[in-house]
């Protein structure tokens, strides 16, 4: 073993240790594949299983320190199984955070159902602002979340235009794609309905939920903020993977107003300019897609 994963090793022990108030023991540490951003580990110790994520500290400042929050937002705000967040660190100049490790089974017969159900109640909490009191990630990106009383005005100041800036810097931003984002924000109130602030996940993909040990739904890797309801919904749909039981449950317990299936694609130019960001040009053609059919 490595003097790196060794003292990784001792600092998750001691944060086990501080968490249980009792002595442990590490039997195993091993790796988990999957992740795209994030090296994971799985820890085996004398009081059970726990998952890690380590990253470099100087690369991703703070990121783990923001998912551990977001974690804990998530778990306030709904009724969802989601990781404990045990705790966080940097280890030389790797940065880490420890969780809950949670075993996944089969999907029960109602997942789906509970699932969407379980949204549309977490949706329904709400703040007096769209925003955060900080920012987080999403995915690799920083996530700007400084309040705005409007909906409006905190897709355009921190949804898009930041991400815009940074496809300008990089030299993505095509003349094009530049003057159909003007024409968007500059109308940007016709694209979304008159709603309060609800919590969102605010990366509600397919890769960041799971099934746990008793066949339902838990919800993970969390973009927090209190933004509009649409935006999960717009990001439920974006690379599929949601049954129709999941829409179906949803509208039971908070309908959204008709025409939300269009109105989405508007909602999901923020993750797609993150994917012109993170991945390059490959996803401009798609965004200018969108613009063109829906502003």
């Amino acid at each position: 073993m490595s003097v790196l994963n060794q003292n990784l090793s001792d600092d998750w022990q001691k944060a086990i240790e501080s968490s249980n108030g009792k002595k442990v023991e590490i039997q195993r540490v091993s790796i988990v594949g999957g992740g795209s951003i994030n090296d994971a580990r799985r820890i085996q110790s004398s009081e059970g299983t726990f998952f890690a994520k380590i990253n470099s500290a100087e690369e991703y400042p703070g990121m783990f320190e923001a998912e551990s929050s977001g974690l804990e937002f998530l778990r306030n705000v709904s009724s969802f199984r989601v990781p404990a967040p045990i705790a966080t660190g940097v280890t030389e100049d790797i940065q880490w955070i420890l969780m809950e490790n949670i075993n996944s089974t089969n999907r029960k017969p109602d997942f789906w159902e509970k699932f969407g159900r379980n949204l549309a109640e977490m949706h329904k909490q709400s703040a007096d602002e769209f925003g955060l009191a900080e920012d987080n990630y999403l995915g690799s990106l920083i996530q700007k979340n400084d309040r705005r009383k409007t909906w409006e005005a905190f897709f355009s100041e921190m949804r898009i235009s930041p991400q815009l800036e940074m496809a300008k810097e990089k030299g993505l931003a095509t003349s094009e794609f530049l003057r159909l984002f003007d024409k968007m924000l500059s109308r940007v109130e016709r694209y979304f309905p008159t709603e309060p602030p609800a919590a969102v996940h605010g990366d509600l993909w397919t890769g960041n939920f799971m099934t746990d040990s008793h066949g339902e739904a838990v919800i993970f890797d969390p973009a927090v903020y209190y933004g509009h309801r649409e935006m999960d919904l717009g990001m439920s749909k974006l690379f599929g993977g949601f049954d129709k039981r999941f829409y179906d449950a949803y509208h039971e317990v908070y309908p959204l107003e008709s025409g939300w299936e269009e109105r989405i694609h508007v909602a999901n130019l923020y993750p797609l300019l993150a994917h012109v960001n993170l991945f390059g040009g490959s996803y401009t053609g798609q965004v200018i897609q969108i613009l063109r059919k829906h502003i």
